[in-house]
């Protein structure tokens, strides 16, 4: 009875241990066991197959050395001798080697074989993970190309809270990542947007569709800038929405191209109707002055036709004086053209507007009589200056101030981008400036439209300033205003300046620009001025560090004083002006040289940035060869 009993006790422990080899060997894992030697003492039949070695192969005392890659064998040994000790790893990372020599990546976990209370050996599994590495290394691709794609990436979850974006982002934004991790999106509202807009948008992309249009946000230093984008809802397998992805493209630049491009043609298109209709109009003006200066000649005195009739003729008279404006104001309008030295004819006329202009205005002036020759109209010259002048008065005649006039030769380079239909080369510059009440972007945008003036009715037709541009363009020349409420106008006038061959050939043979390798703080709060300066001081030989915030710029100075040779700032910056940066630098580092830039009529001197420490200051537009020049002048100076 009792060997009965112990038969079936055995044949059902026989039965159990072929049901569990049976389901070791059903299983997609590597399973093993080794001696404390590293000798494999069972595997099941997947590492057979993963592996390749035939059951003889183990039996004849296969170590588990021998199935992992050469470099791998010292830590193997070291981890195994660690779990003798005592020590859990957990999953261990290997380079599996077949039989064969071929490799693939895996996982080990092993755990201690005890019997009687000593360690025999361990047990353990292995997992293939070939393809979780393919998908990291797939993940760590395409998070690479993020990382280094231009257009802003932005992933929110279904809260809206920001989990990850790219170096683009912090390079259009302004935030770095640390800022935005864990905030929402809104910190980039700029107050344009109703609320409408934004749940427009939300219903959208929670109802998982692709919402795409153009915002215009805020960076972090408050400046606005405009984006194209795309948010689209991101879902899981069972098709719920996991996470929203935002892919955005800083348009601004593009933007301003845009706009001015559009002046241009709209300038063009009003140039040739206006063209066209002026023509048509001297036809009519024609016999309506022909007849009535006939009639003026052959009616007598005493008639009580004559004053009607010297109406009609001094009306035609006004109309052919503006049809002439017109034609200027298209190009339209043929003069003899010559070579004159402008200094003169500006004289002349400021003594002319000298003597029409309140007593509350100081003239100054500033007309270089090294300025060379260029080719135009002499009472066309004149008519720029009068026009120009004229507005200046009228913009601070009630409250006086200064109006400057000034005139120089300024070289300007293949970088020193004024204006698209500017070449490289030698300009008359010519400046007219006020201290009066300025203008915003919306009037500046208009300001060359004929008829469109901002003056009270009589006092102007809002011609002039068409008329001028009309004349600098046929001049082949460009003019350009700088302009802000209550900070006054600054209009600058370029034409080319004609050389002669030999003048020409010096000017090639002349001496290049001098550069050097000092460091340089770049401060701006225009990223386009940033940029370009930027390049224009890293061509000469600088090495450059730009911010487009004087309080970022004050953070970084402050931070490593000695790291700069030379800071360069603007005036009109947002939060902390350029002299007052400038102030609290040299707080920080008294010898610190600094060069102020200006583009408007600010009344700053070279005796007043001297008393405020502060080593110079250059106007706007700055052309390199000024920069150049004047970096150095400060440069050598502070040596010195």
């Amino acid at each position: 009875m009792l060997s009965e009993r112990l038969a079936t006790k055995k044949k059902i422990l026989k039965l159990n241990e072929q049901r569990y080899r049976d389901l070791a060997d059903s299983l997609p894992q590597s399973i093993f066991e080794i001696d404390e030697t590293g000798r494999l003492i069972y595997a099941n039949q997947t590492a057979f197959d993963f592996f390749q070695y035939t059951k003889d192969e183990v039996d004849k005392g296969l170590n588990v050395t021998q199935m992992i890659i050469p470099e791998d064998h010292d830590r193997a040994i070291r981890n195994m001798q660690r779990i003798l000790n005592g020590t859990q790893l957990g999953g261990v990372e290997y380079t599996a080697l077949r039989r064969d020599g071929t490799t693939f990546p895996a996982v080990v976990h092993s755990t201690l074989i005890v019997r009687d209370a000593k360690p025999i050996g361990f047990r353990g599994l292995l997992i293939d993970i070939s393809d979780q590495k393919k998908m990291e290394m797939i993940l760590k691709r395409r998070a690479l190309a993020i990382d280094h794609a231009s257009d802003a990436v932005v992933v929110a979850d279904t809260n809206g809270t920001i989990i990850y974006v790219n170096p683009a982002f912090e390079k259009i934004s302004g935030y770095f990542k640390k800022d935005v991790l864990g905030e929402n999106p809104r910190i980039l509202k700029s107050g344009h947007h109703d609320k409408s807009f934004y749940k427009e948008l939300w219903e959208s992309i929670s109802n998982g569709k692709t919402w795409s249009g153009q915002f215009i946000n805020k960076k972090k230093d408050g400046s606005r800038y405009t984006e194209n984008a795309t948010i689209s809802p991101v879902f899981s397998g069972k098709g719920a929405i996991v996470s929203y992805v935002a892919v955005k493209r800083d348009v601004t630049e593009k933007l301003k191209l845009e706009t001015r491009l559009q002046q241009a043609q709209k300038m063009e298109a009003i140039g040739t109707l206006a063209g066209g209709i002026a023509h048509d109009f001297n036809n009519i003006l024609f016999p309506i002055l022909g007849y009535s200066d006939m009639l003026l000649a052959e009616v007598p005195e005493d008639s009580p036709f004559r004053d009607s009739l010297n109406q009609i003729y001094t009306s035609a008279l006004r109309a052919k004086d503006l049809v002439k404006q017109i034609l200027t104001f298209s190009s339209q309008d043929t003069n003899e053209l010559i070579l004159m030295k402008v200094q003169p004819i500006i004289k002349e006329a400021l003594k002319l507007i000298r003597s029409t202009i309140s007593t509350t205005i100081d003239i100054i002036q500033d007309i270089r009589a090294d300025c060379g020759t260029i080719k135009a109209d002499p009472t066309q010259i004149h008519q720029i200056i009068m026009n120009l002048t004229t507005n200046a008065y009228h913009a601070m005649e009630n409250t006086g101030g200064e109006l400057k006039v000034s005139l120089k030769e300024v070289e300007l380079g293949e970088h020193d981008v004024l204006s698209p239909d500017l070449e490289p080369g030698a300009y008359a510059c010519l400046t007219v400036s006020d201290t009066g009440t300025g203008m915003n972007k919306d009037v500046i945008e208009k300001i060359f439209d004929p008829f469109f003036t901002t003056k009270e009715p009589g006092k102007g037709t809002g011609m002039g300033l068409s008329v001028v541009h009309g004349i600098v363009k046929s001049l082949g020349g460009s003019i350009h205003v700088y302009s802000e409420p209550g900070k006054g106008t600054k209009f600058h006038v370029y034409f080319p300046v004609e050389k002669s061959s030999f003048e020409k050939q010096s000017i090639q043979t002349k001496e290049p620009v001098r550069g050097g390798t000092e460091r340089i703080l770049l401060v701006d709060d225009e990223a386009t001025i940033v940029t370009m300066e930027k390049q224009i001081l890293e061509r000469l030989g600088y090495q450059v560090t730009s911010r487009t915030s004087s309080i970022e710029a004050l953070e970084a100075f402050r931070a490593n004083p000695d790291r700069f040779d030379l800071v360069i700032t603007d005036m009109a910056m947002p939060n902390m002006a350029g002299d007052k940066l400038s102030v609290e630098l040299i707080k920080i580092r008294p010898d610190i040289p600094i060069l102020l830039c200006t583009g408007f009529s600010e009344k700053m001197t070279e005796e007043k940035v001297a008393s405020m420490g502060i080593k110079g200051f250059i106007l706007k537009p700055i052309v390199m060869k000024d920069l150049a020049q004047k970096i150095r002048e400060v440069l050598d100076n502070n040596k010195s």
